[in-house]
């Protein structure tokens, strides 16, 4: 009787198994299709044996089985496939900005208000020409004073199209900071909820460690990480080697946008991610608070370091955002003021924007010098022909608009912040005003009446000589036609040789996510056959117990009678 009554637990405990099995299974099913969900697997386990009789001399002891245990539910995961998914992802992300951002670049070079910005450059070209057939007639001078207008407008044109994405791709950075700091924040808040629930050794938080995965996922797109899970359940994430993610609190990241460039800042007032705790602050008594003053120390990236795959330095959206943009709007200063290229290769080459910022700006300040010093020296410039002492730029076809064009950041010990460096910077020149008003103020007529056909030949060949070099690695020289076909090839090329990388990572990701879904991934059909276990495991407890019920029932009824 008693074994009877003792067998309606072991019956119980595979009702109360199944059931519980069913659940997880039909979790798999609702989730199939949530974004992040590891597949949840049930283990089971035999309830203790009650031995009732000992004996050596025989092979087994007398004892009874109290049923099945449902031990609990696990997950399965890959720490290998997950680490290199999150690195790889995070691969991908950081050559995606380098392809969109080639692609904009591309767009403004090449499209401009539906024209291309290479007409403009073969209308100049187009109208000295027609100046050597020509060059006393008033409908010749006053054309290529028309094209060198349309030449620096759209010049102006595309070089503010390159500032202006430059000015967002900014704000793109301190909204990353800001996600970077929520991701953390969350981990932070999922770790001791994971920790309050699992410290018993009875749950498994396996939806909040979904959560939690995922978001790791996400941070792995956004820069270079690592990790690992202490015996607590916690887990602590390190971001681009700095201590990201502790147990009891999160390093937040900040961005500057006010500190001069000598303590750590950006030239152009762009915003410097930093690390909180690193920064130097002093207290501002009239604020009543401390101030951060200086972030050299405390930068979360060093951008100066060759983009290598070897290194791990191509891995993040954040880095290759903050590499694309550069730290100013760039010129041909950046190229031309230290001569060794030493600066140029350090600072400005690694940023796909600022690099062709600096070589735009120095084929158009090229181009307007050259013509200049041609109307300089013409034989038929009115101030030369009045015989007056030293040459002036009165005449000049172009016009510097401030005088005091200053750097406002240091190329090198010789070239510091401040110094006068007047120039043909885009911003900073237009057709002089003198030939707007009067096209045909310079009359390409010599004191004894003929034309000054040897000044239009220099103009044409101010064009076609080839002494430019592009940027400071390119050994080649070329014309100005030249200069811009180079300088659109090299964008074109570096956007192909981007885009094949891209397309690469893109195949890996692919092939890791694949191999870590069909660990993690939730089957249909998979879950369906469980299911019908499951189902069937149920159904035969529940048959056990009535089978049990029904002897039990049989054994009253004849000892009552």
């Amino acid at each position: 009787m008693a074994s009877l009554m003792g067998s309606l637990y072991i019956g119980a405990s595979g009702l109360q198994t199944s059931s519980n099995a069913l659940n997880t299974t039909a979790h798999n099913m609702s989730n199939i299709d949530t974004e992040g969900y590891t597949r949840q697997q049930v283990s089971q386990g035999t309830r203790p044996y009650i031995t009732t009789e000992k004996d050596f001399r025989i092979i087994s002891w007398k004892q009874t089985g109290l049923g099945v245990v449902y031990n609990n539910c696990k997950q399965v995961r890959s720490l290998f496939l997950d680490q290199s998914y999150r690195q790889e992802s995070g691969r991908q992300a950081f050559y995606d900005v380098s392809v969109t951002t080639l692609e904009e670049i591309e767009d403004q070079l090449q499209e401009m208000n539906g024209n291309e910005f290479a007409d403009s450059l073969s209308n100049l070209w187009v109208a000295v020409q027609e100046m050597s057939k020509n060059p006393t007639s008033a409908v010749n001078q006053s054309t290529l004073v028309t094209r060198a207008n349309e030449f620096i407008t759209r010049a102006n044109s595309v070089y503010e199209g390159l500032t202006n994405y430059q000015d967002n791709m900014d704000l793109k950075v301190a909204d990353l900071v800001e996600q970077i700091n929520k991701i953390g924040d969350r981990i932070k808040e999922l770790n001791l909820q994971i920790v309050e629930i699992e410290s018993g050794n009875q749950e498994h938080a396996n939806d909040l460690r979904d959560e939690r995965n995922l978001l790791l996922d996400q941070l792995g797109e956004l820069g270079r990480i690592s990790y690992y899970e202490d015996i607590f359940g916690n887990v602590l994430v390190q971001f681009e080697g700095t201590q990201f993610v502790t147990t009891d609190h999160v390093n937040h990241m900040a961005c500057d946008n006010t500190l001069p460039a000598d303590k750590g800042g950006s030239p152009s007032g762009y915003n410097t991610p930093y690390w909180e705790f690193a920064a130097k602050k002093e207290y501002d008594p009239i604020q009543e608070e401390w101030v951060v003053t200086d972030i050299r120390g405390a930068k979360v990236f060093d951008l100066t370091q060759t983009v290598s795959t070897a290194m791990n330095t191509d891995i993040g959206k954040l880095r290759s955002t903050l590499l694309a943009r550069g730290d100013h709007h760039a010129n041909y200063h950046d190229i031309t003021d230290d001569p060794t290229g030493a600066y140029y290769n350090t600072n400005i080459a690694q940023s796909v924007i600022m690099n062709v910022e600096a070589e735009f700006d120095q084929m158009i300040k090229n181009i307007c010098t050259a013509i200049n010093q041609v109307y300089e020296d013409a034989g038929s410039n009115p101030v030369t022909l009045g015989e007056v002492e030293g040459r002036t730029s009165d005449y000049d076809l172009f016009k510097v608009l401030n005088e005091e064009d200053c750097l406002n950041y240091d190329i090198d010990e010789n070239h510091k912040a401040g110094e006068n460096k007047k120039g043909y910077i885009i911003t900073n020149i237009a057709v002089n005003p003198l030939y707007m008003a009067e096209p045909t103020a310079m009359k390409f007529l010599l004191a004894d009446g003929s034309e000054d056909n040897d000044t239009v030949e220099k103009l044409k060949g101010a064009f076609t000589t080839a002494k430019y070099l592009i940027n400071p690695n390119v050994a080649t020289k070329t014309d100005f036609v030249g200069y811009y076909n180079m300088l659109v090839s090299q964008v074109a090329n570096s956007g192909d040789v981007y885009k094949g990388i891209k397309s690469n990572q893109e195949l890996t990701v692919s092939a890791v996510s694949n191999a870590r879904e069909q660990i993690v991934g939730v089957s249909s059909d998979e879950e369906l056959e469980f299911m019908i276990k499951f189902q069937n495991a149920f159904n035969a407890s529940s048959r056990y117990i009535n089978v049990v019920s029904e002897m039990l029932e049989h054994v009253v009824t004849a000892l009552g009678s």
